[in-house]
């Protein structure tokens, strides 16, 4: 297995942002203005990540590229990749290839989620111990924030492995209660249900893996995306696993870290009020690259 010094993040952060209407991986979440991308990329480094490689659109990249010459330590090794047409997070992910060693290991999560530090420590060790794909679960209940709908991939678990994952929309908390109203069974979802928030470990066959669905996915476009749980879906279901053996073994590590991220433009100040209890309850440090400050 690699060693924590050849751990390679590919950030994905070239979505659209339509519902958000602005950059969501620099949406100022932190108490003294950090964007997502500073706590969530300080929390990987401290995870053990060496390398980072964020996948960029045209819009919004030089903006991106801006804020982190500017905020970020020199020492972080960064490279980007640019995704110019918006097909999906498969497609976001393939782009970064040429950005980092191919034949490495390599994580994946969005720039517009705040993971935590365990599932980013989860996510290194499983890289670092296992030659699976991985998924970092979180429950239900530390997944949302009380505001607007967002889709949750949940999960069907047995084993420490993945058996389903199935894409809920329009999920929301009222009271207490989670529903997801897609017209779909159930329709009201326990607190500790066990969902996906887009934080893989991938092996490197996976390149070769993401360039056949890309292929076989001849409708891509910008309004029919290739998403990465509809991907691992039809690996679980054994699609590939003739071209590609090992593939339906997908392990599911779950933290219990809270996972917080900015979708609408409301959810905004309550994911400011999240970071701040963090905080103040000492699960998160106030200042960010501890581990690059000297």
């Amino acid at each position: 297995m690699a060693s924590l010094t050849d751990l390679n993040l590919v950030l994905l952060a070239a979505g659209k942002a339509r519902r958000y209407k602005g950059i969501k991986p620099l949406a100022p979440i932190g108490p003294n203005g950090e964007a997502v991308i500073d706590l969530s990329v300080s929390d990987a480094i401290d995870a053990g990540f060496s390398h980072i490689t964020i996948v960029i659109n045209p819009q919004s990249g030089p903006l991106i590229q801006e804020h982190i010459r500017t905020n970020w330590p020199e020492s972080i090794s960064v490279s980007y990749a640019h995704q110019e047409i918006p097909l999906g997070t498969v497609d976001a992910v393939r782009q970064a290839q040429e950005a980092l060693d191919p034949s490495l290991p390599f994580g994946v999560l969005n720039g517009d989620d705040l993971y935590g530090a365990d599932a980013l420590r989860r996510l290194a060790e499983t890289l670092n111990t296992t030659s699976s794909t991985a998924l970092i679960g979180f429950h239900l209940d530390r997944a949302l924030v009380e505001g607007d709908p967002v889709t949750r991939g949940v999960c069907t678990i047995k084993n420490d492995r993945l058996l389903t994952i199935a894409e809920r929309r329009n999920v929301v908390q009222r009271d207490g209660r989670f529903e997801a109203n897609d017209e779909r069974e159930p329709q009201v979802l326990p607190p500790g249900t066990i969902v996906s928030m887009n934080l893989w470990g991938f092996r490197p066959y996976m390149w070769e893996l993401f360039t056949q669905a890309m292929e076989v996915a001849t409708d891509a476009s910008e309004d029919n995306e290739v998403l990465l749980p509809e991907l691992v879906a039809d690996m679980v279901a054994g699609k590939y696993e003739a071209a590609f053996p090992g593939t339906r073994d997908v392990l599911v590590s779950v933290t219990e870290s809270p996972c917080v991220g900015v979708t609408h433009p409301d959810d905004l100040v309550l994911v400011q009020k999240k970071i701040r209890e963090q905080i103040a309850d000492g699960h998160r440090q106030e200042a960010i690259f501890q581990t690059h400050r000297h």
